[in-house]
């Protein structure tokens, strides 16, 4: 994704968080991690908390994961002979298919925050990976100024609400998972953090 007219500000510690987390996700779906990635993973630590539970298994697996395992692996889950076993889109998640409404109403979104898609990326925008990427954008101001909270909950709601949890669960479950299923895992329990963030905070 890029940005129109980015700005810097000032971000809270938790805010700034939750967008690293976003971009991480974001950067686990949209390609198999190499080295670099697979040894940033295992470095990290969690707490006691659910997420913490979930982020210190990933690291265990991170770091017996070889980059080409990885490949292999999100090949098989994302990629595949025709497809993978999964397909991380929103519109397909929500009604079935690829390039329905979900995908109009976004660009729609996208168009009113001044994102629009990178040259290099073919990928139709509701893919998760593009969507976690999004979300961080917003928080952090990537796309023009900071979005509000009440925006951040709007456009959750919206467009990864309604299915993201479903597939981070799907992803935990999948046949080919092994890194993947402890991504999965911390991707669903984030989800269902924010969800109840933004439930909390509503009006």
């Amino acid at each position: 994704m890029t940005a129109n007219n980015a700005q810097t500000v000032d971000i809270s510690a938790e805010d700034r968080l939750r967008a690293d987390f976003y971009n991480f996700l974001g950067l686990l779906m949209a390609g198999p991690p190499d080295q670099l990635l697979l040894d940033q993973m295992a470095g990290l630590s969690g707490d006691d908390t659910d997420l913490g539970q979930a982020i210190q298994a990933m690291a265990r697996v991170a770091k017996i994961t070889k980059p080409a395992a990885a490949e292999r692996e999100f090949n098989a889950l994302f990629i595949g002979l025709g497809r993978g076993e999964l397909l991380p889109y929103a519109s397909f998640y929500l009604t079935g298919f690829l390039n329905e409404k979900p995908l109009a109403q976004l660009r729609n979104d996208m168009a009113a925050r001044g994102i629009t898609r990178a040259k290099n990326v073919f990928e139709p925008e509701d893919n998760i990976a593009s969507l976690m990427e999004m979300m961080a954008g917003m928080i952090v101001g990537r796309f023009g100024t900071v979005a509000t909270l009440d925006e951040q909950r709007a456009f959750w709601n919206k467009h990864i609400g309604p299915w993201a949890a479903h597939f981070f669960s799907d992803l935990e479950a999948a046949e080919s998972s092994v890194l993947y299923g402890s991504v999965g895992t911390a991707g669903r329990i984030f989800m269902e953090i924010e969800r109840e963030a933004f439930r909390m905070t509503a009006a």
